[in-house]
Parts: C-alpha cells; sequence; structure tokens
C-alpha cells in the first residue's frame, strides 16, 4: 500500500504593509524632529492660524531638545 503524507511549509516573517507602515511612521517623525518650523501647523489651520493666537511653531518647541540630542541644528 502506498501512504500519501501532506508537508505545511509556514512562511514567517514580516509583512511588506507593515515595513511600508513603518518607513512612513519614520519619516513623518524625522520630519518633525528634524526640519518642521510651523509647517505643519500651517498645513493645519493656514497661516491665518497664527492670528487666531496658534503660535506656529508649537511642534519645534516640543521636539527643541530632541533635535538638538539628534544633531538637527535649529537656530
Amino acid at each position: 500500500m502506498s501512504e500519501s503524507r501532506q508537508i505545511t511549509v509556514s512562511k514567517t516573517g514580516v509583512s511588506k504593509l507593515a515595513i511600508l507602515a513603518l518607513a512612513v511612521v519614520f519619516a513623518a517623525g524625522l520630519f518633525v524632529v528634524g526640519f518642521d518650523n510651523g509647517h505643519i501647523v500651517n498645513l493645519v489651520f493656514g497661516e491665518i492660524g497664527s492670528a487666531d493666537g496658534i503660535d506656529p511653531l508649537v511642534i519645534h518647541e516640543f521636539t527643541h531638545d530632541m533635535r538638538h540630542a539628534a544633531g538637527f541644528p535649529c537656530h
């Protein structure tokens, strides 16, 4: 008699979608920490937002020390 066996091979790893999502989050974080000088706030509220009392450099001020620690000059 012949006996048949089924072999199951499982492929484990990180999905390409997860890698893409992580790359997007990393790029956004790099922009916020390293290069944002009010751009994000102006995108959301427009340049008129600063007239309403919204400081466009609020994100810059939150990430100021981290920016210097990472080696980005800002002033």
